[in-house]
């Protein structure tokens, strides 16, 4: 995610800290990923921290989750057998995707959510916007037209065209908008996390 500036400042207070696994580190829970061990002793992702048993959290950063998976560090921390599967990086990735899948779908039922660059563009000028969402692949003279006069809005790049597409019925959309609001604030912290995950390779341009 890229901003032109932070929310940090516009989401409040961090939620709880849990100690990462792997770093060791005391970090707010919005920006780590917890797991807990299933059924079959399975390392389960739970992206939303709501499932059963004791929770192992890592900092929500692909790197980590597989530095967990090579030095077996879910049994460790969990002092019993734990499997991690395979793929578990891409696992989390996906869920975390649809996650922001769903936080968009939420915001455009309840008409908080925009998609098109003139639609977005209006919301800019009448300061209607919260954030923003550009596709990944979006080209970067069009998001600069499109975002360049908006100071202080901030700009989630993390998805796809085809996901932002998904949430609005259509094959592909480039540019989003979003109200303030507590699902704006929630779709920045599923992004930030997305991030970790997600390298950006897409090479074509929209």
């Amino acid at each position: 995610m890229s901003t032109t500036e932070t929310m940090s400042g516009r989401c409040g207070a961090a939620g709880a800290m849990r100690r990462c696994i792997v770093t060791r580190e005391s970090l707010p829970t919005e920006g780590l990923v917890r797991f807990v061990i299933g059924p079959g002793d399975e390392v389960v992702p739970d992206i939303r921290a709501r499932l059963p048993g004791r929770g192992l959290w890592l900092l929500a950063r692909r790197d980590i989750v597989d530095r967990a998976c090579a030095s077996n560090l879910f049994a460790k921390a969990a002092r019993g057998p734990a499997e991690a599967p395979g793929g578990l990086s891409d696992r989390v990735e996906r869920l975390l995707g649809d996650r922001c899948i769903e936080v968009l779908g939420m915001a455009r039922r309840a008409g908080q959510a925009v998609a098109g660059f003139e639609k977005v563009r209006a919301w800019l000028r009448s300061g209607k916007a919260g954030i923003v969402v550009t596709a990944c692949e979006a080209a970067p003279g069009g998001r600069a037209k499109l975002i360049g006069p908006a100071s202080g809005v901030t700009v989630v790049d993390t998805l796809r065209a085809s996901e932002l597409g998904r949430v609005f019925a259509r094959d592909h959309v480039v540019h989003v908008a979003i109200g303030s609001g507590e699902l704006a604030r929630r779709l920045v912290v599923e992004a930030n996390r997305l991030a970790g995950f997600r390298t950006m390779a897409d090479s074509g341009k929209l």
